[in-house]
Order: C-alpha cells, then structure tokens, then sequence
C-alpha cells in the first residue's frame, strides 16, 4: 500500500496536466461554437491574454483573444498575461479538474488566485462553467458548476459534439 501512495503525486501531476490541456483546447474551441461563451470572450479586449496554471512549475494553458472575440491557444508563452489564475498546489487543480469542485467553489475555498482585474477573473469562471455544462454528462456537471443552466440535450450535445471535434483535430495537429 505504500508503493501505491508514492505513486498518487505522479498520476495526479500526469492527470493534471493532460486535463489542463484538454481544457484549454476546450475553452478555444468552445468561444468558436458556442454563442454564450464568444458572448463573453469577446468582452475581452482584442488580444487581451488570459493564463490557467498549476503553482509552481506545473501545467497551463494560455489562450489570447482575437479580433472575432474568439480565443486562440498560444503556444510557449513566455510573457506576463493579463490575466492569470494560479492553482495553489497541484492537489487543488485536481480536485477541479477531476470535477469534484467547481472552479468558483475553489476560489471560494481559496485553492484559486488571480493575478488580473476581478471582473476579468469572473468573466472567465463564467466560460469555464459554460464549457463544462456543454461537454461534461449533467451528472458531472452539476458537481462542477454553480448553477445547472436550463439547456436543451440537442443543443447540448451538437455543440459537445462540435467542441469535442475541434479538441480531437487539435491534439491530432500538435502531435
């Protein structure tokens, strides 16, 4: 049992940081289907930098706005962002990222800090919370997001099916 226990950082740290890039991919393919969440993106000003990461050297995901509100993922990015929201410790990401806590729940439990403008930090829970009730099962969801939104399942599940198409071709293209 020992053994096991020293192996729970590892797959946590590998699990982390591969939902960490399926979010990311997620949330820009996400402000390209879905009306709502390019609603908000594009409240953003236009190349306005927004950051996801795990402290201190773990995964992340930057994305930047482009002129048509949507989100493109920037790759290597070595600057300071606009906005960014460190995860405290990398158990923290994991309990958002395995959906056992929303991520305004982890703000609230201050698992979550935001460098950037307040309003900023809430317009991006509302995309990530958007996103999650598009492409998670309700089940899940419900666990993960404040609110359940009153969706209808064919809208939900074309718009799933779009993102879920777009995150596909986008790891397909990176590796």
């Amino acid at each position: 049992m020992p053994e096991f226990k020293m192996l729970l950082p590892d797959v946590e740290r590998h699990y982390v940081g591969l939902m960490m890039g399926v979010v990311g991919r997620a949330l820009v393919s996400a402000s390209q289907v879905d009306d709502v969440i390019r609603k908000e993106t594009s409240a953003f000003p236009e190349g306005f930098i927004l950051q996801m990461k795990v402290m201190p050297n773990g995964a992340d995901f930057t994305a930047q706005v482009q002129p048509d509100g949507t989100l493109k993922l920037l790759k290597d990015f070595t600057g300071k962002p606009d906005l960014c929201a460190r995860f405290k410790h990398l158990s923290h990401a994991f309990l958002v990222l395995s959906f056992q806590e929303g991520t305004a729940r982890a703000f609230a439990n201050d698992r979550l800090y935001v460098d950037g403008d307040v309003s900023h930090a809430i317009r991006l829970v509302r995309c990530l919370s958007r996103m999650e009730v598009l492409i998670l099962p309700k089940l899940v969801a419900e666990r993960a997001v404040k609110r359940y939104p009153d969706i209808a399942l064919a809208d939900k599940l074309g718009l799933a099916t779009r993102i879920y198409g777009r995150v596909a071709a986008n790891f397909l293209k990176g590796a």
